[in-house]
């Protein structure tokens, strides 16, 4: 690797546009979560698809490892730099390429985020639903396979990810898929794309699936004496056919927490938070049916919100919950464990895991998208002190061994990077390998985000 010749052909093309400034190598080396500051060499800031083609080609020919970054959001070290290389920060392609409104799709440059994409949409009667909480952006999203709050009925990025154009480790420009709603050509590159973390190609463009606004929406909450009575409630809700925008859940610790910072006034026990969307009749038929069923598992307080002020607090609350549990230690930071299983054994799942937590010197509060079996304990360390970390990693390891015995994944939304690379051999065996081969095939210098997601060369 030689970064000083690259760097130099770099600002050549760049200008100014290349940064090599302390400040903003530090940025793109932090991790949201307990992950050490691993900085690149330089951050690139390309405008167009010819610009990341060329920037792979100077890289390629030196080198450099290549890292893509969004919004910096992700949790599991995924854009940090530990070989060092480029940063490719695609803050300056964050525009809304196209609206097919009658198609329902949209296409967009990989820096646009959720939240401007809907701002964009708000007068076309459209949206795009999946909601991560942090207002990530899309190519990351992609990138990692994110999915969120609305999963339950909208589901994950794979489901709304319809094509890409993608720039691969040798600098060529590919684009994968359609606009057609399915197609039986050939090998699914667009889903091998979805969910790689960067480690295969650069993502420039993105075709989106889109969804009508609903017409009406309404929340509500409710409390239950214990994990498994609200765990039963969902899954009789699902097999009766309702089907929530949004079912999440908070434990007792979590919703103190919340009353003490957000003032939410919550009663003191496991919680609920749930989301309704579609006509007027349907929406109030669902909460009450749901409410109904909450009722048959021993749930109290069951309270809906219909006005727009009070659902935005609500959902404003549970997308700060991560932070506002920070700051009930100032100063630490978090492993945060996002293990999906089967739903059915979604209340065994949470209870070993409350119990082993308990045993444990650490806090670790959970919430969750009960919705569709992921929940995550969020365990608060100080990152200075290796017995509390190396606690936290156990505690975590031990979580996503009994969620694979059950039928689960390690990660079920947040990815692999770093942090949960040394999983993979237990939960995908050979398939593993079969990840690796792809790689080497698609990246043979090993220079796309090296060191995540895959067995390390």
């Amino acid at each position: 690797m030689d970064p000083n010749a690259a760097i130099e052909e770099l600002k050549a093309m760049l200008g100014e546009r290349l940064s090599t400034g302390k400040s903003d190598l530090a940025l793109h080396g932090r991790s949201e979560t307990w992950h050490a500051e691993m900085p690149p060499d330089a951050v690139a800031y390309p405008s167009d698809t010819g610009e990341v083609a060329e920037i792979v080609r100077i890289c390629a020919r030196h080198g450099m490892p290549l890292i893509g970054w969004g919004t910096g959001t992700a949790l599991e070290g995924h854009a940090s730099a530990p070989r060092g290389g480029v940063t490719v920060d695609f803050r300056d392609m964050a525009g809304v390429i196209e609206v097919a409104e009658r198609d329902m799709l949209v296409r967009v440059q990989p820096g646009c985020t959720r939240g401007a994409l809907n701002a964009h949409l708000r007068a076309t009667g459209l949206m795009f639903p999946v909601d991560p909480g942090a207002d990530a952006s899309l190519g990351g999203m992609a990138s990692t396979r994110a999915s969120g709050t609305t999963a339950v009925r909208y589901g994950t990025m794979r489901d709304h990810v319809l094509g890409l154009e993608v720039v691969l480790a040798d600098g060529r420009v590919i684009r994968t898929g359609t606009r057609a709603r399915k197609s039986s050509a050939g090998y699914d590159l667009t889903a091998l794309f979805v969910g790689s973390e960067g480690t295969l190609g650069l993502i420039t463009e993105l075709t989106l699936r889109l969804h009508g606004q609903p017409e009406a929406i309404a929340a509500a909450t409710c409390a239950f004496p214990d994990t498994d009575a609200a765990v039963a409630a969902v899954i009789e809700a699902r097999q009766m056919g309702l089907t929530p925008a949004r079912i999440e859940f908070l434990d007792r610790v979590t919703v103190r927490i919340v009353n003490a910072a957000d003032g939410m006034g919550l009663p003191d026990a496991p919680h609920l938070l749930l989301e309704f969307h579609g006509s007027d009749g349907a929406v109030t038929e669902d909460a009450d049916r749901f409410g109904e069923i909450a009722a048959e598992h021993g749930a109290a307080g069951f309270a809906a919100a219909t006005r727009a002020e009070d659902r935005s607090r609500l959902w404003a609350m549970r997308h700060r919950a991560y932070h506002t549990i920070l700051a009930t230690r100032p100063g630490a930071t978090a492993i945060v464990t996002d293990v999906c299983v089967p739903i059915s054994a979604l209340a065994a799942a949470i209870a070993r895991a409350e119990a082993e937590i308990a045993e444990s010197p650490l806090d670790g509060p959970i919430l969750g998208h009960v919705g569709d079996g992921n929940y995550h304990a969020i365990l608060m360390v100080d990152r200075d002190d290796p017995s509390e970390v190396a606690t936290a990693k156990r505690l975590s390891d031990a979580m996503v061994a009994h969620a694979l015995e059950l039928g689960g994944t390690a990660t079920g939304e947040h990815g692999v990077g770093l942090g949960k690379l040394h999983l993979m051999q237990a939960e995908h065996g050979d398939a593993w390998d079969v990840m690796s081969m792809v790689k080497r095939a698609l990246d043979p210098k090993g220079l796309m985000n090296p060191g995540k997601l895959v067995r390390q060369n």
